[in-house]
């Protein structure tokens, strides 16, 4: 292999802080990891955290945007979205009564990745899921 050559793959969009840009956010992701098995829970995520970015940061308001990065290697499938802030909390896993109608979106993402990391990001803050993409023996996956 070249040099300069890698096998990871990464991809990178930007949005307008519309809502229906959280379908469009999905449908990349599905065009890009096409014929991945993780493919439906890389867009389950996607969507949670675009939705999350528009609906409870500056990303939501009518000039915001939020971004997403995409990166795929033969180990693992990482997910990022980064938002614009205006919060003052990070994004952190809330345990919500039955009751409660928002608020599940990032402990369903922990359930599903791997690992999800929360990191400060100019003003804002970059939620990243990763998904392993090496299954060991009788279906595992390496933790």
């Amino acid at each position: 292999m070249h040099e300069y050559m890698s096998r990871v793959r990464v991809w990178g969009l930007s949005c307008p802080g519309f809502p229906e840009e959280v379908s469009r956010a999905r449908r990349w992701t599905r065009d890009i990891l096409r014929g991945s098995p993780l493919a439906e829970d890389a867009e389950l995520i996607v969507s949670e955290l675009s939705a999350n970015a528009i609906l409870h940061t500056a990303s939501g308001q009518p000039s915001g945007t939020f971004h997403l990065a995409l990166a795929v290697s033969p180990q693992v499938i990482a997910l990022s979205v980064t938002d614009e802030g205006g919060t003052g909390t990070a994004p952190k896993v809330d345990h919500q009564g039955q009751e409660a109608e928002h608020g599940r979106g990032l402990g369903m993402i922990s359930v599903i990745a791997h690992r999800v990391v929360v990191h400060d990001s100019h003003g804002g803050y970059t939620v990243t899921a990763e998904l392993l993409t090496d299954v060991g023996p009788a279906g595992e996956q390496p933790r």
